[in-house]
Protein backbone atom coordinates (compact mmCIF):
# COMPACT_ATOMS: atom_id res chain seq x y z
CA UNK A 1 0.00 0.00 0.00
CA UNK A 2 1.57 3.02 -1.31
CA UNK A 3 1.82 6.09 1.28
CA UNK A 4 -0.72 7.87 -0.74
CA UNK A 5 -3.53 5.95 0.76
CA UNK A 6 -2.54 7.24 4.43
CA UNK A 7 -2.30 10.47 3.16
CA UNK A 8 -5.79 10.39 1.78
CA UNK A 9 -7.02 8.46 4.72
CA UNK A 10 -5.84 10.97 7.49
CA UNK A 11 -6.62 14.23 5.07
CA UNK A 12 -10.43 12.69 5.02
CA UNK A 13 -10.24 11.99 8.96
CA UNK A 14 -9.14 15.79 9.74
CA UNK A 15 -10.06 17.65 6.30
CA UNK A 16 -13.88 19.62 6.12
CA UNK A 17 -14.51 17.73 3.01
CA UNK A 18 -17.63 16.67 3.13
CA UNK A 19 -19.13 12.76 2.03
CA UNK A 20 -20.75 13.77 -1.11
CA UNK A 21 -18.06 15.93 -2.60
CA UNK A 22 -15.98 13.10 -2.74
CA UNK A 23 -15.18 10.97 -5.79
CA UNK A 24 -12.24 7.95 -5.21
CA UNK A 25 -12.12 5.40 -3.42
CA UNK A 26 -8.78 6.80 -1.01
CA UNK A 27 -6.52 3.48 -3.27
CA UNK A 28 -5.28 2.61 -6.49
CA UNK A 29 -9.26 1.02 -7.15
CA UNK A 30 -11.18 1.46 -10.30
CA UNK A 31 -14.05 3.33 -8.63
CA UNK A 32 -16.60 0.91 -7.71
CA UNK A 33 -19.41 0.12 -10.02
CA UNK A 34 -17.21 1.35 -13.34
CA UNK A 35 -18.23 -0.99 -16.20
CA UNK A 36 -15.41 -1.15 -18.75
CA UNK A 37 -16.48 -0.42 -22.17
CA UNK A 38 -17.82 -3.74 -23.45
CA UNK A 39 -19.64 -4.33 -20.23
CA UNK A 40 -23.53 -4.60 -20.29
CA UNK A 41 -25.34 -1.96 -18.09
CA UNK A 42 -26.20 -3.99 -14.86
CA UNK A 43 -29.90 -5.08 -15.03
CA UNK A 44 -31.48 -3.21 -12.37
CA UNK A 45 -32.03 -4.71 -8.71
CA UNK A 46 -35.62 -4.86 -7.47
CA UNK A 47 -36.87 -2.39 -4.54
CA UNK A 48 -38.54 -3.25 -1.90
CA UNK A 49 -41.96 -2.27 -3.38
CA UNK A 50 -41.37 -4.53 -6.47
CA UNK A 51 -41.18 -7.52 -4.51
CA UNK A 52 -43.54 -9.11 -2.47
CA UNK A 53 -44.05 -8.80 1.18
CA UNK A 54 -44.16 -11.82 2.43
CA UNK A 55 -42.38 -13.46 5.10
CA UNK A 56 -38.70 -14.86 4.25
CA UNK A 57 -35.70 -14.89 6.56
CA UNK A 58 -32.11 -14.22 6.04
CA UNK A 59 -29.32 -15.85 7.63
CA UNK A 60 -26.67 -13.55 8.41
CA UNK A 61 -23.00 -15.17 9.80
CA UNK A 62 -20.72 -12.70 12.46
CA UNK A 63 -17.91 -12.94 14.56
CA UNK A 64 -18.78 -10.02 16.93
CA UNK A 65 -18.79 -12.84 20.29
CA UNK A 66 -17.66 -12.09 24.15
CA UNK A 67 -17.58 -8.52 26.30
CA UNK A 68 -14.69 -7.34 24.28
CA UNK A 69 -17.12 -7.43 21.18
CA UNK A 70 -20.01 -5.93 22.93
CA UNK A 71 -19.55 -2.51 20.98
CA UNK A 72 -19.46 -3.88 17.61
CA UNK A 73 -22.26 -6.76 18.02
CA UNK A 74 -24.71 -3.71 19.63
CA UNK A 75 -23.99 -1.65 16.13
CA UNK A 76 -25.21 -4.90 14.35
CA UNK A 77 -27.91 -5.42 16.29
CA UNK A 78 -29.11 -2.05 15.28
CA UNK A 79 -28.55 -2.27 11.97
CA UNK A 80 -30.51 -5.55 11.90
CA UNK A 81 -33.21 -4.38 13.72
CA UNK A 82 -33.26 -1.10 11.20
CA UNK A 83 -33.51 -3.21 8.49
CA UNK A 84 -36.09 -5.55 9.48
CA UNK A 85 -38.20 -2.51 9.85
CA UNK A 86 -37.93 -1.55 6.30
CA UNK A 87 -38.12 -4.11 4.52
CA UNK A 88 -41.49 -5.75 5.23
CA UNK A 89 -41.95 -9.29 6.29
CA UNK A 90 -37.79 -9.78 7.11
CA UNK A 91 -36.40 -12.00 10.05
CA UNK A 92 -32.65 -11.73 9.92
CA UNK A 93 -31.62 -14.57 11.19
CA UNK A 94 -27.98 -13.89 13.10
CA UNK A 95 -25.24 -16.66 13.66
CA UNK A 96 -22.19 -16.32 15.98
CA UNK A 97 -19.50 -17.84 15.16
CA UNK A 98 -15.51 -17.53 16.34
CA UNK A 99 -13.57 -16.06 13.80
CA UNK A 100 -10.79 -18.81 13.00
CA UNK A 101 -13.48 -21.26 13.28
CA UNK A 102 -15.72 -19.32 10.07
CA UNK A 103 -12.79 -18.55 8.59
CA UNK A 104 -11.32 -21.48 8.43
CA UNK A 105 -13.13 -24.22 8.70
CA UNK A 106 -17.21 -23.67 8.55
CA UNK A 107 -16.80 -20.87 5.27
CA UNK A 108 -14.44 -22.71 3.14
CA UNK A 109 -16.49 -26.31 3.24
CA UNK A 110 -19.82 -23.77 3.08
CA UNK A 111 -18.01 -22.49 0.22
CA UNK A 112 -16.63 -25.96 -1.65
CA UNK A 113 -20.31 -27.09 -0.77
CA UNK A 114 -21.80 -24.11 -2.79
CA UNK A 115 -24.14 -22.88 0.40
CA UNK A 116 -22.84 -20.37 2.52
CA UNK A 117 -25.04 -18.06 4.75
CA UNK A 118 -26.46 -15.09 2.65
CA UNK A 119 -24.46 -12.57 4.66
CA UNK A 120 -21.29 -13.37 6.53
CA UNK A 121 -18.09 -12.25 7.74
CA UNK A 122 -15.23 -12.14 5.22
CA UNK A 123 -11.80 -11.61 5.13
CA UNK A 124 -10.28 -9.99 2.23
CA UNK A 125 -7.21 -11.03 0.01
CA UNK A 126 -6.18 -13.58 -2.47
CA UNK A 127 -7.16 -16.29 -0.25
CA UNK A 128 -10.88 -15.33 1.32
CA UNK A 129 -13.00 -12.81 -0.91
CA UNK A 130 -11.19 -12.89 -4.28
CA UNK A 131 -10.57 -17.15 -4.13
CA UNK A 132 -14.16 -17.34 -3.25
CA UNK A 133 -15.57 -14.38 -5.87
CA UNK A 134 -13.32 -15.82 -8.93
CA UNK A 135 -15.18 -19.40 -8.01
CA UNK A 136 -18.90 -17.23 -8.43
CA UNK A 137 -20.02 -17.92 -4.96
CA UNK A 138 -19.70 -14.27 -3.95
CA UNK A 139 -21.88 -11.40 -4.95
CA UNK A 140 -20.62 -8.69 -7.21
CA UNK A 141 -21.35 -5.33 -4.88
CA UNK A 142 -20.38 -2.98 -7.62
CA UNK A 143 -23.53 -2.43 -9.29
CA UNK A 144 -24.94 -1.97 -5.29
CA UNK A 145 -22.13 0.43 -4.37
CA UNK A 146 -23.58 2.63 -7.46
CA UNK A 147 -27.21 2.25 -6.66
CA UNK A 148 -26.91 3.26 -2.95
CA UNK A 149 -25.10 6.15 -3.46
CA UNK A 150 -21.80 4.52 -2.39
CA UNK A 151 -19.57 5.43 -5.30
CA UNK A 152 -15.96 6.78 -3.59
CA UNK A 153 -17.54 6.70 -0.49
CA UNK A 154 -15.18 3.45 0.76
CA UNK A 155 -11.44 4.74 1.66
CA UNK A 156 -10.14 1.08 0.71
CA UNK A 157 -11.59 -2.08 -1.46
CA UNK A 158 -8.02 -3.49 -2.74
CA UNK A 159 -8.13 -6.72 -0.91
CA UNK A 160 -12.09 -6.91 -2.08
CA UNK A 161 -11.86 -5.82 -5.80
CA UNK A 162 -11.00 -8.07 -8.47
CA UNK A 163 -11.29 -7.04 -12.57
CA UNK A 164 -13.86 -4.34 -11.16
CA UNK A 165 -15.87 -6.83 -9.47
CA UNK A 166 -16.17 -5.75 -5.45
CA UNK A 167 -16.70 -9.01 -3.63
CA UNK A 168 -17.22 -7.70 0.12
CA UNK A 169 -17.15 -4.53 2.20
CA UNK A 170 -14.59 -3.78 5.04
CA UNK A 171 -16.83 -2.81 8.09
CA UNK A 172 -13.36 -0.58 9.28
CA UNK A 173 -10.11 0.10 8.97
CA UNK A 174 -6.98 -0.61 11.71
CA UNK A 175 -3.68 -0.68 12.56
CA UNK A 176 -1.41 -2.71 15.16
CA UNK A 177 0.89 -2.21 18.10
CA UNK A 178 1.78 -1.87 21.32
CA UNK A 179 -0.74 -1.19 24.03
CA UNK A 180 0.91 -0.74 27.10
CA UNK A 181 0.01 0.08 30.87
CA UNK A 182 1.14 3.99 31.44
CA UNK A 183 0.83 3.63 35.62
CA UNK A 184 2.87 0.31 35.74
CA UNK A 185 5.38 2.07 33.43
CA UNK A 186 5.70 5.02 35.91
CA UNK A 187 6.35 2.89 38.46
CA UNK A 188 8.75 1.36 37.22
CA UNK A 189 10.05 4.77 35.88
CA UNK A 190 9.81 3.00 32.49
CA UNK A 191 8.75 5.73 29.49
CA UNK A 192 6.95 5.09 26.65
CA UNK A 193 9.41 3.53 23.68
CA UNK A 194 10.47 5.63 21.04
CA UNK A 195 13.17 2.99 19.70
CA UNK A 196 13.70 -0.46 19.38
CA UNK A 197 16.62 -0.48 21.95
CA UNK A 198 14.12 1.17 24.48
CA UNK A 199 10.93 -1.45 23.82
CA UNK A 200 13.69 -4.31 24.76
CA UNK A 201 14.82 -2.48 27.60
CA UNK A 202 11.50 -1.95 29.03
CA UNK A 203 10.52 -5.27 28.47
CA UNK A 204 13.70 -6.65 30.44
CA UNK A 205 12.63 -4.08 33.38
CA UNK A 206 9.35 -5.47 33.09
CA UNK A 207 10.58 -8.99 33.71
CA UNK A 208 13.00 -8.40 36.44
CA UNK A 209 10.34 -6.98 38.50
CA UNK A 210 8.08 -9.79 38.23
CA UNK A 211 5.61 -8.89 35.65
CA UNK A 212 5.11 -10.44 31.70
CA UNK A 213 6.45 -8.16 29.46
CA UNK A 214 4.37 -9.30 26.13
CA UNK A 215 1.12 -10.52 27.31
CA UNK A 216 0.46 -13.34 24.47
CA UNK A 217 -2.16 -15.97 24.02
CA UNK A 218 -1.07 -18.19 21.24
CA UNK A 219 -3.83 -21.01 20.98
CA UNK A 220 -4.87 -19.27 18.24
CA UNK A 221 -1.88 -18.54 15.88
CA UNK A 222 -3.35 -15.66 13.95
CA UNK A 223 -2.51 -13.82 17.14
CA UNK A 224 1.26 -14.36 17.36
CA UNK A 225 1.27 -13.95 13.56
CA UNK A 226 0.12 -10.45 14.23
CA UNK A 227 3.57 -9.51 15.80
CA UNK A 228 5.41 -11.79 13.35
CA UNK A 229 4.28 -10.07 10.38
CA UNK A 230 5.19 -6.39 11.66
CA UNK A 231 8.31 -7.68 12.58
CA UNK A 232 8.59 -8.73 8.53
CA UNK A 233 7.99 -4.94 7.89
CA UNK A 234 10.31 -3.94 9.47
CA UNK A 235 13.04 -6.09 9.22
CA UNK A 236 12.03 -6.95 5.33
CA UNK A 237 10.74 -4.04 4.62
CA UNK A 238 6.87 -3.01 3.77
CA UNK A 239 7.33 -4.21 0.23
CA UNK A 240 8.08 -7.84 1.26
CA UNK A 241 4.39 -8.31 2.26
CA UNK A 242 3.40 -7.71 -1.47
CA UNK A 243 6.35 -9.11 -2.36
CA UNK A 244 5.81 -12.88 -1.23
CA UNK A 245 2.97 -14.05 -3.80
CA UNK A 246 4.49 -11.86 -6.33
CA UNK A 247 7.79 -13.39 -5.83
CA UNK A 248 10.00 -10.01 -5.32
CA UNK A 249 10.14 -10.88 -1.56
CA UNK A 250 11.24 -14.68 -0.23
CA UNK A 251 10.54 -16.26 3.07
CA UNK A 252 13.76 -17.79 3.89
CA UNK A 253 15.53 -14.45 2.81
CA UNK A 254 18.28 -13.19 5.35
CA UNK A 255 15.69 -10.11 6.14
CA UNK A 256 12.24 -12.51 7.02
CA UNK A 257 14.66 -14.82 8.97
CA UNK A 258 15.71 -12.07 11.19
CA UNK A 259 12.39 -11.64 11.93
CA UNK A 260 11.48 -14.99 12.93
CA UNK A 261 14.96 -14.72 15.10
CA UNK A 262 13.93 -11.85 17.30
CA UNK A 263 10.71 -13.57 18.21
CA UNK A 264 12.68 -16.48 18.71
CA UNK A 265 14.67 -14.87 21.05
CA UNK A 266 11.70 -13.13 22.55
CA UNK A 267 10.75 -16.21 23.30
CA UNK A 268 13.69 -17.76 24.76
CA UNK A 269 14.14 -14.19 27.08
CA UNK A 270 10.93 -15.04 28.80
CA UNK A 271 9.04 -11.96 27.29
CA UNK A 272 5.66 -13.49 26.69
CA UNK A 273 3.22 -15.18 28.44
CA UNK A 274 4.34 -18.12 30.28
CA UNK A 275 2.68 -21.18 28.62
CA UNK A 276 1.28 -18.92 25.61
CA UNK A 277 0.53 -21.82 23.58
CA UNK A 278 -2.47 -22.67 25.78
CA UNK A 279 -3.85 -19.55 26.14
CA UNK A 280 -6.62 -18.03 24.15
CA UNK A 281 -6.51 -14.42 22.95
CA UNK A 282 -9.11 -13.50 25.35
CA UNK A 283 -6.91 -14.38 28.76
CA UNK A 284 -4.11 -12.65 26.75
CA UNK A 285 -6.49 -9.40 26.95
CA UNK A 286 -7.43 -10.75 30.80
CA UNK A 287 -3.56 -10.84 31.63
CA UNK A 288 -2.86 -6.99 30.39
CA UNK A 289 -5.98 -5.47 31.78
CA UNK A 290 -5.28 -7.19 35.73
CA UNK A 291 -1.87 -5.93 35.55
CA UNK A 292 -0.33 -8.89 35.17
CA UNK A 293 1.39 -8.15 32.20
CA UNK A 294 3.06 -4.22 30.98
CA UNK A 295 2.37 -4.70 27.19
CA UNK A 296 0.13 -6.43 24.72
CA UNK A 297 0.95 -6.52 20.59
CA UNK A 298 -2.96 -5.99 19.39
CA UNK A 299 -5.28 -4.31 16.92
CA UNK A 300 -6.70 -0.69 17.10
CA UNK A 301 -9.81 -2.61 17.14
CA UNK A 302 -9.28 -3.26 20.76
CA UNK A 303 -9.19 0.39 21.81
CA UNK A 304 -12.63 0.34 23.45
CA UNK A 305 -11.82 -2.27 25.98
CA UNK A 306 -9.06 0.47 27.76
CA UNK A 307 -12.08 2.90 28.41
CA UNK A 308 -14.49 0.39 29.70
CA UNK A 309 -14.76 0.26 33.42
CA UNK A 310 -16.46 -3.31 32.76
CA UNK A 311 -13.72 -4.46 31.18
CA UNK A 312 -10.64 -2.71 32.80
CA UNK A 313 -11.63 -2.51 36.15
CA UNK A 314 -9.59 -0.30 37.95
CA UNK A 315 -7.00 0.69 34.67
CA UNK A 316 -9.75 1.92 33.10
CA UNK A 317 -8.13 4.97 30.80
CA UNK A 318 -4.41 4.42 32.25
CA UNK A 319 -3.21 2.78 29.51
CA UNK A 320 -1.50 3.75 25.83
CA UNK A 321 -0.74 2.83 22.40
CA UNK A 322 2.63 3.11 20.13
CA UNK A 323 3.60 1.79 16.94
CA UNK A 324 6.56 -0.89 16.20
CA UNK A 325 9.84 1.17 16.88
CA UNK A 326 12.56 0.84 13.97
CA UNK A 327 14.66 -2.19 13.73
CA UNK A 328 18.22 -1.63 13.61
CA UNK A 329 19.17 -2.79 10.13
CA UNK A 330 15.78 -2.78 8.96
CA UNK A 331 14.68 -2.30 5.27
CA UNK A 332 12.60 0.55 3.96
CA UNK A 333 10.51 2.96 5.32
CA UNK A 334 10.59 2.44 9.23
CA UNK A 335 7.38 4.71 9.54
CA UNK A 336 4.90 2.15 7.70
CA UNK A 337 2.25 0.92 10.12
CA UNK A 338 0.85 -2.21 9.77
CA UNK A 339 -2.88 -1.31 8.76
CA UNK A 340 -5.65 -3.07 6.98
CA UNK A 341 -9.32 -2.63 5.75
CA UNK A 342 -8.78 -6.55 5.19
CA UNK A 343 -12.35 -7.71 7.61
CA UNK A 344 -15.78 -6.95 6.91
CA UNK A 345 -19.16 -9.07 5.42
CA UNK A 346 -19.76 -11.04 1.84
CA UNK A 347 -22.85 -11.94 0.54
CA UNK A 348 -23.52 -14.79 -1.52
CA UNK A 349 -23.93 -14.94 -5.38
CA UNK A 350 -27.35 -17.29 -4.65
CA UNK A 351 -30.31 -14.64 -3.33
CA UNK A 352 -33.74 -14.33 -3.88
CA UNK A 353 -35.36 -11.30 -5.07
CA UNK A 354 -36.81 -10.39 -1.29
CA UNK A 355 -33.18 -11.48 -0.31
CA UNK A 356 -31.69 -8.96 -2.69
CA UNK A 357 -33.77 -6.19 -1.17
CA UNK A 358 -32.69 -7.28 1.89
CA UNK A 359 -29.07 -7.47 1.44
CA UNK A 360 -29.20 -3.56 -0.43
CA UNK A 361 -31.04 -2.51 2.61
CA UNK A 362 -28.30 -4.05 5.07
CA UNK A 363 -25.34 -2.40 3.23
CA UNK A 364 -27.46 1.40 3.50
CA UNK A 365 -27.62 1.13 6.89
CA UNK A 366 -24.49 -0.55 7.92
CA UNK A 367 -22.45 1.90 5.92
CA UNK A 368 -23.95 5.02 7.05
CA UNK A 369 -21.74 8.29 8.62
CA UNK A 370 -24.02 7.92 11.67
CA UNK A 371 -23.38 3.61 12.34
CA UNK A 372 -19.57 4.24 10.65
CA UNK A 373 -19.10 7.27 13.39
CA UNK A 374 -20.20 4.64 16.21
CA UNK A 375 -18.17 2.05 15.46
CA UNK A 376 -15.20 4.80 15.72
CA UNK A 377 -17.02 6.59 19.19
CA UNK A 378 -18.02 3.16 21.18
CA UNK A 379 -15.34 0.85 19.68
CA UNK A 380 -12.38 2.92 18.45
CA UNK A 381 -12.80 1.25 14.84
CA UNK A 382 -11.30 3.35 12.12
CA UNK A 383 -13.88 3.96 9.44
CA UNK A 384 -14.36 2.01 6.18
CA UNK A 385 -16.10 5.25 4.63
CA UNK A 386 -14.88 8.46 4.45
CA UNK A 387 -16.56 10.70 7.44
CA UNK A 388 -17.21 14.86 7.73
CA UNK A 389 -14.90 16.62 9.66
CA UNK A 390 -17.70 17.32 11.98
CA UNK A 391 -17.98 13.39 12.34
CA UNK A 392 -14.51 12.84 13.54
CA UNK A 393 -14.47 15.93 15.53
CA UNK A 394 -16.26 13.80 18.15
CA UNK A 395 -13.49 11.71 18.55
CA UNK A 396 -12.54 12.20 22.96
CA UNK A 397 -10.61 8.33 23.33
CA UNK A 398 -7.43 8.87 23.85
CA UNK A 399 -6.29 5.81 22.53
CA UNK A 400 -8.22 6.83 19.22
CA UNK A 401 -6.40 9.58 19.22
CA UNK A 402 -3.26 8.12 19.40
CA UNK A 403 -4.00 5.95 16.36
CA UNK A 404 -5.24 8.44 14.13
CA UNK A 405 -1.76 10.40 14.93
CA UNK A 406 0.29 7.41 14.48
CA UNK A 407 -1.30 6.79 10.83
CA UNK A 408 -1.54 10.26 10.19
CA UNK A 409 2.14 10.85 10.50
CA UNK A 410 3.05 6.82 9.17
CA UNK A 411 5.38 6.94 5.65
CA UNK A 412 2.22 4.58 4.19
CA UNK A 413 0.66 1.14 5.69
CA UNK A 414 1.61 -3.02 4.78
CA UNK A 415 -1.51 -5.12 5.26
CA UNK A 416 -1.23 -8.65 6.55
CA UNK A 417 0.74 -11.34 4.49
CA UNK A 418 -2.73 -13.66 5.59
CA UNK A 419 -4.53 -10.80 3.34
CA UNK A 420 -1.79 -11.87 -0.09
CA UNK A 421 -0.86 -15.38 0.18
CA UNK A 422 -2.55 -18.43 -1.06
CA UNK A 423 -4.31 -20.08 2.11
CA UNK A 424 -2.42 -22.71 1.74
CA UNK A 425 0.92 -20.78 2.42
CA UNK A 426 -0.72 -18.93 5.26
CA UNK A 427 -2.32 -22.13 6.75
CA UNK A 428 2.25 -23.44 7.01
CA UNK A 429 3.13 -20.20 8.30
CA UNK A 430 0.98 -20.61 11.13
CA UNK A 431 1.55 -24.08 11.68
CA UNK A 432 5.37 -23.22 11.45
CA UNK A 433 5.19 -20.49 14.54
CA UNK A 434 3.53 -22.74 16.84
CA UNK A 435 6.47 -24.59 16.55
CA UNK A 436 8.86 -22.14 16.74
CA UNK A 437 7.27 -20.69 19.89
CA UNK A 438 7.40 -24.46 21.38
CA UNK A 439 10.92 -24.99 19.79
CA UNK A 440 10.73 -27.97 17.38
CA UNK A 441 11.50 -25.14 14.17
CA UNK A 442 14.29 -23.05 13.64
CA UNK A 443 13.76 -19.55 12.40
CA UNK A 444 15.12 -20.76 8.96
CA UNK A 445 13.90 -23.97 8.91
CA UNK A 446 10.67 -21.87 9.41
CA UNK A 447 11.49 -19.25 6.74
CA UNK A 448 12.40 -22.75 4.23
CA UNK A 449 8.97 -24.87 5.02
CA UNK A 450 6.99 -22.05 4.04
CA UNK A 451 9.27 -20.81 0.99
CA UNK A 452 8.99 -24.10 -0.32
CA UNK A 453 4.96 -24.09 -0.32
CA UNK A 454 4.88 -20.80 -1.88
CA UNK A 455 7.29 -22.20 -4.24
CA UNK A 456 4.53 -24.91 -5.16
CA UNK A 457 1.58 -22.96 -5.30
Amino acid sequence: MKKMLMTVIMFVLVSTTVLAGCGNNGGNNKPAGTNNANEATPTPTPTAEAVKAKPFTVSLRHIQIGEAQKFRKAILDDVVAKTEAEVEGLTFELDAVEDSVNRFTKLPAEMAAGNPPKIFDLFGGAGDALKYGAAGRLLDLAPIITELGLDGSFLNLDQFTQDGKVYGLPIGGNTEGFYYNEELFATLGIAQPTTFEELEKAAQTLKDNGYTPFAMGSKGAWVPAMLINTLIGRYAGPEAISGFPAGTAKFNSPEVVAAYTKYAEWVDKGYFTKGELGFEYADMLNEFVTGKAGMMFDGSWRSSVFSDEAQAGALTNKFGFFSMPAVPGGVGDQTFVNGNYSNGYGFSADLTEQELVAVKAFIKNLYSEEMQLRGLLEDGLLPSIKLSADATSKVEDKIVKQVINIMGASGGAFSHFDSTVPSAVYKESEDLLLKLIAGKETPQSVGDKIQAVQDAQ
